[in-house]
């Protein structure tokens, strides 16, 4: 049971709701009814009704009279109710599809108990209870399905509104904004002056859309706004699991946790601070040159930033209940982030990212945090070869897109896979700087002695053998061969 809101707030949104009009579809009162069938059915309902509305929540409120807003008290204690042998909220949560992250507030109003549900808005698609979506026509909820002009109208919300452009929390002042985004650091990164007067500042996050102006009076804050600059990302209910987590692990495995944390800030105002985090956990090597020892991080910075980056701007948002991840192993770093990619995996290096967040990896490629369209992974590869790293693998593992960094390996120790995966990545490397990939440079890319030369034609076979690479010209003579990746 949620207590994050204090009771003056939700004093204040009661009295907000009871101005309504009774037939307000994203709000429902109710006095003691609390059938644990019907409020599943409810939060369905609500949640896709306030999607049709353009509102960021829904709300039913239990102690109020739904006709006359009267406020009555109620019987109803969301935390001791049960469903069988389950507590109710962990019931309708595994009912829910996509899960959504609502939350029950019991608390006194007027000297009476009352209980607040907050329903997120339905996102990417209709909210199901038990696999069956609802809609609020007029004060009755009904099955989508029977309504399909209703239904097409949803969808089409869906398709045409981004996430960035929704509202992360509605209806607030001035004051409120400041207090709630970092906006210095919106200016620091975008390397404009901070203005001295509150209006200008407010008007120049308007110009971003990172906020807009409310029709009540006041602003609303965007999804946009608060997932690049929130000052604290579980002021916003429907961002907080959308903060990046760093999960250090003992060993290879995931059985031991050394240390977890979850990140708060924007992911725009707290980049530097998390890339700073990141590189003081991740392993150092030891490297002796010829007069002295010096420390170096086992993964090279400029990887880390740009994979980093790239996981927060192709998020699938519309992805519930998970966020962005880097997990550091003694052998490796895996960085994950919801959704399935928009491009082939082993198409990454060479085809430029059709991004789902347009708006935000714009704002993130303007204050410097990631390179300009197409070429982060390009940097990635490269520096993995600069430093004779294993290649990185970009994998699709349940629903989610994971780059892996290697910690360094001699060839003796790589096997074929790691072989072949990094000639296909040094091809692809080559293939866009305009420059086929040879037996020469796949030597430089490996550190083989020119007299070892046939291990690298070895590599290149395999690579061939696999689908992977093709000669540039099936004719040519093998002293001066020239490769590509496959699909070129």
């Amino acid at each position: 049971m949620s207590t994050g809101m204090s009771t003056q707030y939700l004093a204040g949104l009661v009295n907000e709701l009871c101005k309504l009009p009774s037939e307000t579809g994203w709000v429902e009162f109710k006095v003691n009814v609390a059938d644990p069938e019907e409020i599943g059915e409810y939060l369905s309902a609500q949640s896709n009704t306030a999607a049709l509305c353009g509102k960021a929540n829904a709300y039913i409120v239990w102690g109020i009279e739904d006709a006359s807003h009267k406020v009555a008290g109620t019987g109803f204690k969301p935390s001791q109710t049960k469903k069988g042998n389950e507590n109710l909220e962990n019931w309708l949560v595994r009912l829910l599809n996509p899960r959504l992250h609502f939350h029950f507030y019991e608390f006194e109003y007027v000297g009476k108990p009352l209980v607040l549900l907050e329903i997120p808005r339905a996102m990417g698609k209709p909210t199901q209870f038990s696999g069956v979506e609802f809609i609020r026509v007029g004060s009755y909820r009904q099955k989508l399905k029977e309504y399909p002009d209703l239904e097409r109208s949803l969808w089409r919300i869906f398709e045409t509104t981004p996430f960035e452009e929704l509202k992360a929390i509605e209806h607030v002042d001035s004051g409120q904004v400041l207090t709630l985004l970092d906006y210095p650091s919106y200016f620091d990164l975008l390397s404009l002056p901070l203005p001295a007067d509150r209006d200008k500042i407010l008007a120049r996050l308007a110009e971003d859309r990172l906020i807009v102006a409310n029709q009540a009076g006041g602003w609303d804050i965007t999804n946009l706004g608060a997932i690049l600059f929130a000052k604290n990302l579980d002021t916003f209910k429907g961002l907080s699991r959308k903060a990046v987590r760093v999960i250090v692990y003992e060993g290879k495995g995931r059985l031991k946790t050394v240390r977890e944390q979850d990140g708060h800030r924007g992911y725009a105002a707290g980049f530097e601070g998390l890339i700073e985090f990141v590189n003081a956990l991740v392993p150092r090597n030891e490297v002796i040159g010829k007069a002295l020892r010096k420390e170096v991080p086992m993964y090279p910075e400029p990887a880390i930033r740009e994979l980093v980056a790239n996981a927060l701007i192709h998020e699938d948002f519309s992805v519930t209940g998970s966020g962005p991840m880097i997990e550091i192993f003694a052998d490796r770093m895996e960085i994950t982030n919801p959704g399935l990619p928009l491009v082939k995996t082993e198409r990454f290096l060479d085809t430029p990212p059709r991004s789902r967040n347009e708006a935000l990896a714009s704002l993130m490629r303007r204050a410097g945090i990631c390179e300009e369209r197409g070429s982060g992974v390009d940097k990635v590869v490269f520096q993995t070869e600069y430093y004779q790293l294993p290649a990185p693998i970009f994998e699709t593992p349940e629903g989610c897109t994971r780059a892996v960094l290697f910690a360094h390996k001699a060839l003796n120790d790589m096997d074929r896979a790691d072989r072949v995966r990094a000639c296909y990545l040094h091809a692809c490397l080559r293939y866009v700087e305009r420059n086929p990939m040879t037996n020469s440079s796949l030597r430089e890319r490996f550190g083989i002695e020119e007299q070892n030369s046939a291990i690298a034609s070895r590599i290149i076979r395999d690579a061939i053998e696999d689908g992977r690479v093709r000669p540039y010209d099936p004719d040519q003579g093998k002293k001066y061969a020239k490769y590509l990746p496959f699909w070129a």
